[in-house]
C-alpha cells in the first residue's frame, strides 16, 4: 500500500506573513494614496469647503473634532499626503489651544500605529539580529540603547527628518514602546504649535486670495528655537561621549 501522506503546510511561512501583513498594507495604501489623494488633500480643497467645514464645526463641535482626529490619524498611520494640510486645518477649525491638542494627539496615535505595524513585522526580525550582532553593529545598538530618549527626541525636533522616517526607524531598531510614545507626543509639540498657528490665521489668508506660506518654518525666528531644542536633546549624548573619552 503506497504512502498517501499529504505534504505538511508551511506552518512557519504563514505566521511570518501575518506578522508582515500590517506593514505591507500600510506601504500599499501609502503608495496608492500618493497617486490618488495628493490632488485632493490640499489647501485649495480646504478653501473650497471652508464654509461647509466651519458650519459643521459650529453645529456639531465634538463630532467634528473626533472626525478631524480620525482623518489625521489615518493620514499619519498610512503615510498619506496631506499631513501639513491637516495640521493647519486643526488651527483653522479649532483655534490654537484645541487645534494643537488635537494635532498632537492624532499625530501621536498615527505614529504609534505605524510603529507597532513595523515592530510586529520587519522590526522583530531586525531587532533579533541586532541583539545577536557583534562588532560595529553591537556598538551602534548599545549606543542607541544608552541614548534612546535623546535620539528619539532629536528625530522629532530636527525639521529635516521626515515624519515617517521618525516613525519607522525606532521600530526597526527595537526602542522601548513607552519611550517612543511619550517622546513622540512631546517632541512634536513645537512643530505642531507652528503649523496650528498658521492655521489660526488661515481665514484671513483665504480672504486675500492667497495660500498659506509654509516656508515660514524655515525662517530664523522659527527654525532657531527648534534647533535650540534639538541641541538640548543632543546634550546628554555629547556629555556621555566626552566623559567616555575621559575629557
Amino acid at each position: 500500500m503506497s504512502d498517501m501522506t499529504s505534504p505538511q503546510p508551511p506552518t512557519k511561512a504563514r505566521p511570518a506573513l501575518l506578522r508582515h501583513l500590517p506593514l505591507i498594507v500600510i506601504v500599499a495604501i501609502a503608495i496608492l494614496g500618493f497617486f490618488t489623494l495628493r490632488d485632493y488633500l490640499t489647501f485649495e480643497t480646504l478653501r473650497e469647503n471652508r464654509e461647509l467645514l466651519l458650519g459643521w464645526r459650529d453645529s456639531h463641535y465634538l463630532l467634528m473634532a473626533l472626525g478631524f482626529a480620525a482623518v489625521y490619524v489615518t493620514i499619519v498611520a498610512f503615510s498619506l499626503p496631506g499631513a501639513a494640510v491637516a495640521s493647519v486645518t486643526g488651527g483653522f477649525l479649532f483655534g490654537l489651544a484645541a487645534g494643537t491638542a488635537l494635532n498632537v494627539a492624532a499625530a501621536t496615535l498615527g505614529a504609534t500605529a505605524i510603529f507597532l505595524a513595523a515592530r510586529w513585522g520587519l522590526g522583530k526580525t531586525l531587532t533579533a539580529r541586532l541583539e545577536a550582532s557583534e562588532g560595529t553593529l553591537r556598538r551602534l545598538k548599545d549606543g542607541l540603547r544608552e541614548n534612546e530618549i535623546s535620539v528619539l527626541l532629536l528625530l522629532r525636533l530636527v525639521p529635516a527628518v521626515p515624519f515617517f522616517v521618525a516613525n519607522l526607524l525606532p521600530a526597526l531598531v527595537g526602542v522601548k514602546f513607552r519611550n517612543f510614545v511619550w517622546t513622540t507626543a512631546v517632541g512634536i509639540i513645537p512643530g505642531a504649535i507652528v503649523f496650528t498657528w498658521i492655521g489660526v490665521g488661515l481665514g484671513a489668508v483665504f480672504d486675500r486670495g492667497e495660500s498659506p506660506d509654509l516656508s515660514l518654518l524655515w525662517e530664523p525666528h522659527i527654525l532657531g528655537p527648534l534647533l535650540g531644542l534639538s541641541a538640548l536633546a543632543a546634550l546628554p549624548i555629547v556629555i556621555k561621549a566626552v566623559r567616555g573619552k575621559g575629557v
